[in-house]
């Protein structure tokens, strides 16, 4: 039997989506309100765990009244309010951001890009073959994650898991300015002289694959990764008394990543070291 939990209740605010009345609890952004509905609202820099840093702004979306477009993710729903999602503006503004972001970086494995490429006609390749790329080499110094800023779009997730939101350890920030602007450690140093305690939090958000687990980076790079083939099994970790939930990504009857439920009341999503790295014993044949 499943068990909800009630908490306490939220007064429910009543506006305008697309034309048709709708309710949404009081605290609700526009994201949440549309997603009820059934709408589908693109987004890269949102995350379930975090705190929206509207760093795409793929999400925009046209509010009544307002100058501007709007970012769906941070937008909290007020009532009265009229919204409208797929006008002419707000499809174009997502069109033009897909092209930027696909024309500077590598999004071959961020999820749904390609279909939101094709839905929007969005051709990243019109601005020729000189636009500007990062065309960095992936950052391969330890054994458990890799860093591939190739495909980093600074949506800021990782810092805020990293930071304040959740891990605290403020190892990793925003370094340079504009098109120099990296996702970095102190002194742009190698992973294994920061402050980073190897958690992988920063992994769990990162939407793009700009941070992945070695694993997964080494079976891309020999092309036996497979999701397809996977199965996920989630259980409690073992290796103390807190009770966090692991999801055991499995291939080939081999473990080839870890993570953690979102809407898992301990983690919420997040894992310590040993948690999310630490399964090789289970798979040992020695």
């Amino acid at each position: 039997m499943t068990v909800t939990p009630l908490g306490i209740p939220r007064r429910l605010l009543e506006f305008t989506l697309d034309g048709e009345p709708v309710r949404a609890p009081e605290g609700s952004t526009i994201l949440d309100a549309c997603r009820a509905a059934g709408k589908d609202i693109p987004t890269l820099c949102e995350g379930d765990t975090l705190t929206p840093k509207n760093a795409c702004r793929v999400c925009v979306v046209e509010v009544e009244g307002a100058r501007t477009l709007v970012p769906a993710c941070s937008r909290k729903a007020e009532a009265g309010m009229e919204v409208r999602t797929g006008t002419e503006r707000a499809r174009h503004s997502r069109k033009v951001v897909l092209e930027l972001l696909a024309s500077s970086v590598d999004l071959s494995t961020t999820p749904r890009v390609a279909e939101w490429l094709k839905e929007y006609e969005a051709k990243p390749d019109r601005f020729g073959p000189d636009a500007a790329r990062l065309n960095e080499e992936p950052r391969v110094d330890n054994d458990l994650y890799v860093r591939d800023y190739g495909k980093c779009i600074l949506c800021y997730k990782c810092v805020d898991a990293c930071g304040d939101q959740w891990q605290n350890t403020f190892a990793i920030s925003v370094a340079g300015r504009g098109f120099d602007a990296r996702i970095a450690v102190e002194h742009d140093a190698p992973l294994t002289d920061s402050a980073c305690v190897y958690c992988g939090n920063c992994v769990e958000v990162c939407p793009t694959g700009a941070l992945s687990f070695k694993s997964e980076f080494d079976m891309r790079a020999a092309g036996t990764w497979d999701e397809s083939r996977q199965t996920r099994t989630t259980t409690v970790c073992a290796y103390c008394g807190v009770g966090c939930n692991l999801t055991l990504h499995v291939q080939d009857n081999e473990i080839v990543k870890v993570t953690s439920p979102h809407d898992n009341p301990v983690t919420h999503g997040n894992l310590c070291i040993k948690g999310r790295f630490g399964y090789q014993h289970v798979q040992s044949r020695d």
